[in-house]
Protein backbone atom coordinates (compact mmCIF):
# COMPACT_ATOMS: atom_id res chain seq x y z
CA UNK A 1 0.00 0.00 0.00
CA UNK A 2 1.33 3.44 -0.91
CA UNK A 3 2.00 5.85 1.92
CA UNK A 4 -0.41 8.83 2.06
CA UNK A 5 2.33 11.34 1.22
CA UNK A 6 3.29 9.31 -1.86
CA UNK A 7 -0.34 9.14 -2.96
CA UNK A 8 -0.56 12.89 -2.47
CA UNK A 9 2.52 13.50 -4.56
CA UNK A 10 1.19 11.33 -7.38
CA UNK A 11 -2.18 13.05 -7.35
CA UNK A 12 -0.60 16.48 -7.19
CA UNK A 13 1.43 15.61 -10.25
CA UNK A 14 -1.71 14.52 -12.10
CA UNK A 15 -3.49 17.74 -11.20
CA UNK A 16 -0.57 19.96 -12.10
CA UNK A 17 0.30 18.15 -15.30
CA UNK A 18 -3.04 17.27 -16.79
CA UNK A 19 -5.91 19.13 -15.20
CA UNK A 20 -5.31 22.76 -15.94
CA UNK A 21 -3.48 24.35 -13.03
CA UNK A 22 -2.44 28.01 -13.43
CA UNK A 23 0.59 27.00 -15.51
CA UNK A 24 -1.50 25.08 -18.02
CA UNK A 25 -4.65 27.18 -17.69
CA UNK A 26 -4.14 29.16 -20.91
CA UNK A 27 -4.22 25.88 -22.82
CA UNK A 28 -7.73 25.00 -21.64
CA UNK A 29 -9.71 24.48 -24.85
CA UNK A 30 -12.76 26.54 -23.90
CA UNK A 31 -14.09 29.47 -25.94
CA UNK A 32 -14.34 32.94 -24.42
CA UNK A 33 -18.12 32.57 -24.57
CA UNK A 34 -18.90 28.86 -24.79
CA UNK A 35 -21.55 27.89 -27.26
CA UNK A 36 -23.87 24.94 -27.16
CA UNK A 37 -22.66 22.00 -29.23
CA UNK A 38 -24.03 21.27 -32.68
CA UNK A 39 -26.17 18.50 -31.22
CA UNK A 40 -27.61 20.55 -28.37
CA UNK A 41 -30.98 20.97 -30.03
CA UNK A 42 -31.23 17.45 -31.42
CA UNK A 43 -34.19 15.44 -30.33
CA UNK A 44 -33.56 11.86 -29.30
CA UNK A 45 -35.78 9.17 -27.81
CA UNK A 46 -36.28 9.80 -24.13
CA UNK A 47 -35.67 7.17 -21.50
CA UNK A 48 -38.72 5.44 -20.04
CA UNK A 49 -40.53 7.37 -17.35
CA UNK A 50 -42.39 10.67 -17.02
CA UNK A 51 -40.97 13.50 -19.09
CA UNK A 52 -40.74 17.08 -17.82
CA UNK A 53 -43.41 19.51 -19.02
CA UNK A 54 -40.79 21.24 -21.17
CA UNK A 55 -37.24 20.49 -22.13
CA UNK A 56 -34.99 22.15 -19.54
CA UNK A 57 -31.99 24.32 -20.33
CA UNK A 58 -28.93 23.20 -18.35
CA UNK A 59 -25.61 24.96 -17.76
CA UNK A 60 -22.73 22.83 -16.43
CA UNK A 61 -19.78 24.46 -14.64
CA UNK A 62 -16.90 22.94 -12.74
CA UNK A 63 -13.30 21.79 -12.54
CA UNK A 64 -11.38 18.89 -14.10
CA UNK A 65 -14.05 16.38 -13.05
CA UNK A 66 -16.59 18.41 -15.02
CA UNK A 67 -14.14 18.88 -17.88
CA UNK A 68 -13.72 15.13 -18.32
CA UNK A 69 -17.44 14.38 -17.98
CA UNK A 70 -19.06 17.25 -19.86
CA UNK A 71 -19.82 15.36 -23.09
CA UNK A 72 -21.29 12.37 -21.30
CA UNK A 73 -23.55 14.55 -19.15
CA UNK A 74 -24.71 16.40 -22.25
CA UNK A 75 -25.54 13.11 -23.97
CA UNK A 76 -27.52 11.86 -20.97
CA UNK A 77 -29.46 15.11 -20.56
CA UNK A 78 -30.31 15.33 -24.24
CA UNK A 79 -31.37 11.71 -24.55
CA UNK A 80 -33.33 11.57 -21.32
CA UNK A 81 -34.80 15.08 -21.15
CA UNK A 82 -34.30 16.56 -24.63
CA UNK A 83 -32.40 19.23 -22.72
CA UNK A 84 -30.71 22.26 -24.20
CA UNK A 85 -27.24 21.94 -22.73
CA UNK A 86 -24.09 24.03 -22.43
CA UNK A 87 -20.93 22.89 -20.67
CA UNK A 88 -18.34 25.49 -19.65
CA UNK A 89 -15.93 23.80 -17.21
CA UNK A 90 -12.32 24.83 -16.61
CA UNK A 91 -9.82 22.41 -15.15
CA UNK A 92 -8.00 23.29 -11.94
CA UNK A 93 -10.68 25.71 -10.77
CA UNK A 94 -12.72 26.13 -7.64
CA UNK A 95 -15.81 28.15 -6.71
CA UNK A 96 -14.14 31.55 -6.57
CA UNK A 97 -12.96 31.20 -10.17
CA UNK A 98 -16.58 31.51 -11.33
CA UNK A 99 -17.32 34.57 -9.19
CA UNK A 100 -17.60 37.89 -11.00
CA UNK A 101 -14.91 40.31 -9.92
CA UNK A 102 -12.12 37.73 -9.90
CA UNK A 103 -11.12 37.70 -13.59
CA UNK A 104 -7.60 39.04 -12.98
CA UNK A 105 -6.85 36.33 -10.40
CA UNK A 106 -8.81 33.51 -11.91
CA UNK A 107 -8.57 30.68 -14.42
CA UNK A 108 -12.01 31.63 -15.80
CA UNK A 109 -12.33 34.74 -18.02
CA UNK A 110 -14.97 37.36 -17.30
CA UNK A 111 -17.24 36.23 -20.15
CA UNK A 112 -17.46 32.73 -18.66
CA UNK A 113 -18.25 33.61 -15.06
CA UNK A 114 -21.36 31.89 -13.74
CA UNK A 115 -23.47 35.05 -13.58
CA UNK A 116 -22.41 36.16 -17.07
CA UNK A 117 -23.44 32.82 -18.55
CA UNK A 118 -26.73 32.82 -16.64
CA UNK A 119 -27.59 36.26 -18.03
CA UNK A 120 -26.75 35.09 -21.54
CA UNK A 121 -28.21 31.57 -21.59
CA UNK A 122 -31.12 31.88 -19.13
CA UNK A 123 -30.80 28.25 -17.95
CA UNK A 124 -33.38 26.45 -15.83
CA UNK A 125 -30.60 24.62 -13.98
CA UNK A 126 -26.98 25.41 -13.20
CA UNK A 127 -25.05 22.24 -12.33
CA UNK A 128 -21.93 22.87 -10.23
CA UNK A 129 -19.35 20.10 -9.86
CA UNK A 130 -16.25 20.93 -7.83
CA UNK A 131 -13.96 18.51 -6.03
CA UNK A 132 -12.97 21.38 -3.76
CA UNK A 133 -9.55 22.66 -4.86
CA UNK A 134 -7.57 22.52 -1.63
CA UNK A 135 -3.94 22.96 -2.69
CA UNK A 136 -3.86 26.55 -3.85
CA UNK A 137 -3.78 25.99 -7.62
CA UNK A 138 -5.98 28.97 -8.35
CA UNK A 139 -4.94 32.53 -7.42
CA UNK A 140 -8.41 33.60 -6.30
CA UNK A 141 -8.10 31.35 -3.23
CA UNK A 142 -5.45 33.77 -1.91
CA UNK A 143 -3.18 30.94 -0.82
CA UNK A 144 -5.78 29.39 1.51
CA UNK A 145 -5.28 25.62 1.50
CA UNK A 146 -6.73 22.73 3.44
CA UNK A 147 -3.40 21.36 4.59
CA UNK A 148 -2.24 24.67 6.14
CA UNK A 149 -5.50 25.78 7.74
CA UNK A 150 -8.57 23.51 7.45
CA UNK A 151 -10.80 25.88 9.42
CA UNK A 152 -9.90 28.85 7.23
CA UNK A 153 -10.30 26.76 4.09
CA UNK A 154 -13.83 25.66 5.02
CA UNK A 155 -14.86 29.20 6.03
CA UNK A 156 -13.68 30.49 2.68
CA UNK A 157 -15.32 27.65 0.76
CA UNK A 158 -18.62 28.27 2.53
CA UNK A 159 -18.42 32.00 1.83
CA UNK A 160 -17.66 31.41 -1.85
CA UNK A 161 -20.59 28.98 -2.17
CA UNK A 162 -22.88 31.64 -0.72
CA UNK A 163 -21.51 34.39 -2.99
CA UNK A 164 -21.80 32.19 -6.07
CA UNK A 165 -25.41 31.39 -5.19
CA UNK A 166 -26.15 35.09 -4.72
CA UNK A 167 -24.57 36.04 -8.05
CA UNK A 168 -26.45 33.33 -9.94
CA UNK A 169 -29.69 34.42 -8.25
CA UNK A 170 -29.16 38.07 -9.17
CA UNK A 171 -28.23 37.19 -12.74
CA UNK A 172 -31.39 35.10 -13.14
CA UNK A 173 -33.63 38.00 -12.25
CA UNK A 174 -37.26 36.96 -12.25
CA UNK A 175 -36.43 33.53 -13.67
CA UNK A 176 -33.79 32.32 -11.25
CA UNK A 177 -32.28 28.96 -12.23
CA UNK A 178 -32.11 26.16 -9.69
CA UNK A 179 -28.60 25.21 -8.68
CA UNK A 180 -27.61 21.55 -8.57
CA UNK A 181 -24.59 20.94 -6.35
CA UNK A 182 -22.87 17.68 -7.29
CA UNK A 183 -21.57 15.80 -4.28
CA UNK A 184 -18.09 14.32 -4.57
CA UNK A 185 -16.94 10.74 -4.21
CA UNK A 186 -14.39 9.46 -1.69
CA UNK A 187 -10.99 11.13 -1.47
CA UNK A 188 -8.17 8.70 -0.54
CA UNK A 189 -5.88 11.48 0.68
CA UNK A 190 -8.16 13.70 2.79
CA UNK A 191 -11.41 11.73 3.25
CA UNK A 192 -12.84 14.03 5.91
CA UNK A 193 -12.33 17.08 3.69
CA UNK A 194 -14.66 15.73 1.00
CA UNK A 195 -17.21 14.76 3.63
CA UNK A 196 -17.26 18.34 4.93
CA UNK A 197 -17.31 19.87 1.44
CA UNK A 198 -20.37 17.77 0.63
CA UNK A 199 -21.96 18.93 3.89
CA UNK A 200 -21.41 22.53 2.78
CA UNK A 201 -23.20 21.76 -0.47
CA UNK A 202 -26.13 20.30 1.47
CA UNK A 203 -26.23 23.36 3.74
CA UNK A 204 -26.11 25.82 0.86
CA UNK A 205 -28.79 23.99 -1.14
CA UNK A 206 -31.10 23.86 1.87
CA UNK A 207 -30.62 27.57 2.56
CA UNK A 208 -31.46 28.68 -0.97
CA UNK A 209 -34.02 26.08 -2.06
CA UNK A 210 -31.64 24.35 -4.41
CA UNK A 211 -30.64 20.73 -5.03
CA UNK A 212 -27.88 18.22 -4.37
CA UNK A 213 -27.19 15.35 -6.75
CA UNK A 214 -25.48 12.68 -4.67
CA UNK A 215 -23.32 11.52 -7.55
CA UNK A 216 -20.52 10.69 -5.13
CA UNK A 217 -22.62 7.86 -3.76
CA UNK A 218 -22.75 6.30 -7.23
CA UNK A 219 -18.95 5.91 -7.17
CA UNK A 220 -18.73 4.69 -3.56
CA UNK A 221 -19.01 1.14 -2.23
CA UNK A 222 -22.31 0.17 -0.65
CA UNK A 223 -20.46 -0.57 2.57
CA UNK A 224 -18.96 2.91 2.94
CA UNK A 225 -20.01 6.22 1.37
CA UNK A 226 -16.57 7.73 2.01
CA UNK A 227 -14.44 4.64 1.47
CA UNK A 228 -12.29 5.06 -1.63
CA UNK A 229 -12.11 2.16 -4.06
CA UNK A 230 -10.71 1.67 -7.53
CA UNK A 231 -13.29 -0.96 -8.51
CA UNK A 232 -16.99 -1.52 -7.89
CA UNK A 233 -19.40 -4.33 -8.82
CA UNK A 234 -20.89 -3.85 -12.27
CA UNK A 235 -24.43 -2.50 -12.45
CA UNK A 236 -27.10 -4.02 -14.67
CA UNK A 237 -26.76 -0.99 -16.95
CA UNK A 238 -23.02 -1.64 -17.31
CA UNK A 239 -23.40 -5.36 -17.91
CA UNK A 240 -25.79 -4.66 -20.77
CA UNK A 241 -23.38 -2.34 -22.58
CA UNK A 242 -20.04 -3.35 -24.10
CA UNK A 243 -17.00 -1.80 -22.49
CA UNK A 244 -18.66 -0.55 -19.31
CA UNK A 245 -18.18 -3.66 -17.18
CA UNK A 246 -14.41 -3.51 -17.57
CA UNK A 247 -13.71 -6.83 -15.83
CA UNK A 248 -16.77 -8.96 -16.71
CA UNK A 249 -15.12 -12.20 -15.55
CA UNK A 250 -14.94 -10.72 -12.05
CA UNK A 251 -18.21 -8.76 -12.43
CA UNK A 252 -16.51 -5.52 -11.50
CA UNK A 253 -15.67 -2.30 -13.27
CA UNK A 254 -12.85 0.21 -12.92
CA UNK A 255 -13.57 3.72 -11.69
CA UNK A 256 -9.99 5.03 -11.72
CA UNK A 257 -6.73 4.36 -13.47
CA UNK A 258 -3.84 2.90 -11.47
CA UNK A 259 -2.01 6.24 -11.66
CA UNK A 260 -4.90 8.62 -10.93
CA UNK A 261 -6.87 8.44 -7.68
CA UNK A 262 -9.08 11.46 -8.36
CA UNK A 263 -10.33 11.46 -11.96
CA UNK A 264 -12.73 8.95 -13.48
CA UNK A 265 -11.52 9.04 -17.08
CA UNK A 266 -9.83 5.75 -17.95
CA UNK A 267 -7.60 7.41 -20.54
CA UNK A 268 -4.31 9.05 -19.45
CA UNK A 269 -4.49 12.71 -18.48
CA UNK A 270 -2.87 15.20 -20.80
CA UNK A 271 -1.34 18.66 -20.47
CA UNK A 272 -4.24 20.01 -22.51
CA UNK A 273 -7.46 19.33 -20.57
CA UNK A 274 -10.28 17.88 -22.65
CA UNK A 275 -13.40 15.71 -22.32
CA UNK A 276 -12.65 12.05 -21.65
CA UNK A 277 -12.15 10.26 -25.00
CA UNK A 278 -12.99 6.72 -23.80
CA UNK A 279 -15.92 5.00 -22.13
CA UNK A 280 -15.49 5.38 -18.39
CA UNK A 281 -18.01 3.87 -15.96
CA UNK A 282 -17.36 6.39 -13.18
CA UNK A 283 -18.14 9.33 -15.46
CA UNK A 284 -21.34 7.69 -16.68
CA UNK A 285 -22.48 6.87 -13.15
CA UNK A 286 -22.02 10.50 -12.12
CA UNK A 287 -23.78 11.81 -15.23
CA UNK A 288 -26.75 9.51 -14.75
CA UNK A 289 -27.20 10.63 -11.14
CA UNK A 290 -27.07 14.31 -12.11
CA UNK A 291 -29.55 13.68 -14.92
CA UNK A 292 -31.91 11.90 -12.51
CA UNK A 293 -31.82 14.88 -10.14
CA UNK A 294 -32.58 17.33 -12.95
CA UNK A 295 -35.33 15.07 -14.30
CA UNK A 296 -37.08 14.85 -10.93
CA UNK A 297 -36.91 18.61 -10.41
CA UNK A 298 -38.07 19.42 -13.94
CA UNK A 299 -41.31 17.45 -13.74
Amino acid sequence: MRKPWIVGAILAGVLLGGCGDPASGPEVPAPAAPRASATTHQRAPASPGPEPEKAPTVLYLGDSLAMEGQKVLGQELRRDLKARYTGAPYSGTTLCDYLEGTAERSLVPAADKAAALVRRLRPDFVVLQFWGNSWGYTPCMDGITYDKSPARYFRRYDADARRLTEQITAAGGGSRPRIVWVSQGPDPITPDRVRRVNALYEKRAAASGDLVADAGKAVSPATGRYTWTQYLPCTAHERARPGLCTQPGRDRTALHRDDDYLHFCLAPTTTRPKPCPVRSPGILRIAREVTKTVRQAAR
